[in-house]
């Protein structure tokens, strides 16, 4: 029995290691598949990036839309790889029944004597949170838009994201504007 509780507890822990070395050392980037020309920054709106990508296509079918992240300021990565690892090495105490408390000539604390006696439990527990407080840190909220380089949609300054009706108006008005420059420049006007 013994052997079955310390062979979980090694798979669990094992699990947990697997998981939280994918997410420090090997962080998926998402990129853009098309050369765009309205480039749509996002960080957790995927979904919302999609559907306004889709209804500009629709409207502006000469329009190529880029999607991309949002970056997290580098202290906010840093922070949540240090509690990536301070997460692992916690899990690690616990499955190992280790007494850091002695270690550190303090009183052991309660809640630490119930992981210690509730190893799965609390080893999940720590993960699932810490992963959400690592998640928080690099999450930006960002949705930002600029068509040709020309910042026009912060969700970051704004704190919300644009209606599609406001969207086309401000799009509206860029292409309108180019239009009148090139129609300064050259002397012909085109529609």
């Amino acid at each position: 029995m013994a052997d079955l509780a310390r062979f979980s507890c090694f798979s669990l822990f094992t699990f947990f290691v697997v998981l939280t070395v994918k997410d420090i050392f090997f962080q998926s980037s998402i990129s853009a598949t098309n050369t765009k020309e309205i480039p749509v920054t996002k960080l957790g709106y995927k979904k919302a990036f999609e559907q306004y990508a889709t209804i500009l296509q629709q409207k502006y079918p000469e329009i190529i839309v880029e999607g991309d992240n949002f970056p997290p300021t580098v202290m906010r990565i840093h922070l949540a790889q240090i509690l990536g690892v301070a997460k692992i090495l916690l899990i690690l105490c616990i499955l190992g029944s280790i007494p850091i408390f002695n270690y550190l000539n303090q009183p052991e604390p309660s809640w630490w004597t119930w992981c210690v006696n509730n190893k799965v439990y609390s080893c999940m527990m720590i993960f699932f949170l810490c992963n959400a407080l690592e998640g928080q840190l690099v999450s930006t909220g960002a949705f930002e838009i600029s068509f040709n380089d020309v910042p026009v949609w912060s969700k970051l300054e704004t704190g919300r994201i644009p209606q599609p009706s406001e969207l086309f108006q401000i799009i509206d008005n860029h292409l309108q504007f180019q239009g009148r420059g090139v129609a300064d420049a050259s002397g012909v006007h085109r529609q």
